[in-house]
């Protein structure tokens, strides 16, 4: 009895291990600019990395990129809710990912949403602003291999 229970906490152990294993292979790092959160999040859990208030230069984004690549790999998604879609507005760089999907070249996609952005909110410049940094951002990563 005693081989028996410990053959099945050996079982039980690895196909955690596995699961563990295969949702580090299909989760990804995503970006997030939302009104509660900004900054790094995983596409299979609650983990989060988000960006702190005072980084403002781009040395200091691209360290901070780094940083939050590196949590995102050791951050195990079982210790975290899992991820539920969101029901509030997307983000402008969520907007500018599905068209680069497409196939736009990732500078005529932001110029395409900031253009759509000029038509949908012509009367709210603090949402053409956000629209632009966050357009700006996601040209930066991409320039840089982030994206």
């Amino acid at each position: 009895m005693d081989k028996q229970n410990m053959d099945k906490q050996s079982e039980h152990s690895q196909s955690k291990d596995k699961q563990n294993e295969e949702s580090k292979r299909t989760r990804t790092i995503v970006w997030a600019a939302e009104a509660g959160l900004q900054g790094w999040t995983c596409s299979a859990c609650d983990w989060n990395y988000p960006v702190p208030t005072l980084l403002t230069t781009a040395e200091a984004k691209t360290a901070y990129d780094r940083l939050a690549l590196g949590k995102f790999r050791e951050h195990a998604c079982a210790d975290h809710l899992t991820r539920l879609p969101s029901s509030t507005s997307q983000s402008f760089t969520t907007r500018i990912r599905k068209l680069v999907a497409q196939g736009f070249k990732p500078k005529d996609a932001v110029e395409l949403i900031l253009q759509e952005v000029v038509l949908e909110y012509a009367h709210q410049p603090k949402v053409l602003e956000q629209a632009r940094a966050e357009g700006e951002d996601f040209l930066r990563r991409v320039r840089e291999g982030l994206i």
